[in-house]
């Protein structure tokens, strides 16, 4: 065999496997764009505390189960510490928060806010990273921010005038971007789909605790598609999107597969308007565009600082 057609078949072999994880990588997104508006539905007819703690006790049995099938070694010491960070993101800080939040606010309104989280993930890994990326990524990671707190303010009233709502999204982005960035770190040591078992696990004590807590409160009580919509978020948001989305990224290339993520936003607020009948206002749809685009471009000028960072310690 030549070494030209060697060459071709290691590139075709490349451009195989990149389109293999932007597909698994679509596919995780696609299942974590129904969120936002099936979290909506729930709320409906369960408790929000319900539905935080109840759909991450179901996740955490079924990873119970995987990691038992598969024998996977038990986390160390340190290990364990890194995914108390991540299970406080995203098993117990986005769930609860989004579920509280979304009892008040539009799932279209939940999806322009939550568009954040790409650039709050980028920033969360930036600085958990110790990186160093140009003033330009900070100026559109600021614009992106102030795009959503003002989009969030003039829903509320006026700007200055945040709803409570507002605060638990903006909260929510924060806690996902946490786990996101600490879960993805980690992901290279454990695994990708081991990671978010792990911290499934490791969150189950507290979320059996307060799912008895919410059964207390109140009887949990709803109608056959308010528990279709539950089951939903415990199954899959809270535990098969992961697989498709971390296999995505294990396959790779890891910055364009990450990049997927911005279209999650969008497919929301198109579910939140063919499944909900939410109406779509102009400021939405103005806000929601100007809050990707930002993360967008945020997301990208750091991967291109990362690339040319890369290539400079290569030469």
């Amino acid at each position: 065999m030549s070494v030209q057609s060697s060459v071709t078949q290691n590139r075709t072999a490349t451009l195989s496997s990149s389109r293999a994880g932007l597909w698994w990588g679509l596919l995780g997104v696609a299942a974590f764009s129904f969120t936002v508006p099936f979290t909506r539905v729930a709320v409906g007819g369960l408790s929000p505390l319900f539905i935080g703690s109840a759909r991450a006790v179901i996740a955490a049995l079924l990873a119970a189960a995987a990691l038992a099938l598969t024998r996977q070694h038990l986390p160390s010491g340190r290990q364990w510490v890194r995914l108390a960070a991540v299970a406080g993101g995203i098993v117990v800080g986005f769930p609860l928060l989004t579920s509280y939040a979304l009892t008040a606010a539009p799932a279209s309104h939940g999806a322009v806010v939550i568009a954040l989280i790409p650039a709050a993930t980028a920033t969360m890994a930036v600085a958990r990273g110790k990186e160093r990326p140009p003033l330009s990524f900070w100026i559109m990671a600021a614009v992106g921010a102030l795009s959503a707190v003002g989009f969030a303010s003039l829903h509320s009233g006026g700007f200055g005038q945040l709803h409570w709502s507002d605060l638990l999204l903006f909260g929510a982005v924060i806690a996902a971007a946490v786990g996101y960035a600490e879960g993805g770190m980690l992901s290279r040591e454990l695994g990708s789909w081991q990671t978010v078992s792990w911290a499934l696990v490791l969150a189950s004590p507290l979320m059996v605790a307060l799912m008895v807590v919410s059964m207390l409160q109140q009887p949990q009580s709803g109608t056959p598609l308010v528990w279709a919509a539950f089951a939903y978020l415990a199954v899959v948001s809270m535990f098969l999107g992961f697989f498709a989305w971390y296999r995505g990224l294990g396959i790779g290339p890891m910055a364009q597969v990450s990049q997927v993520q911005l279209v999650q936003p969008v497919l929301s607020i198109i579910w939140a308007a063919l499944l909900l009948r939410e109406e779509l206002t102009w400021p939405t749809l103005l806000g929601g565009v100007a809050v990707i685009l930002c993360a967008g471009i945020a997301v990208r000028i750091r991967l291109d600082s990362n690339a040319s960072r890369a290539k400079g310690s290569v030469r």
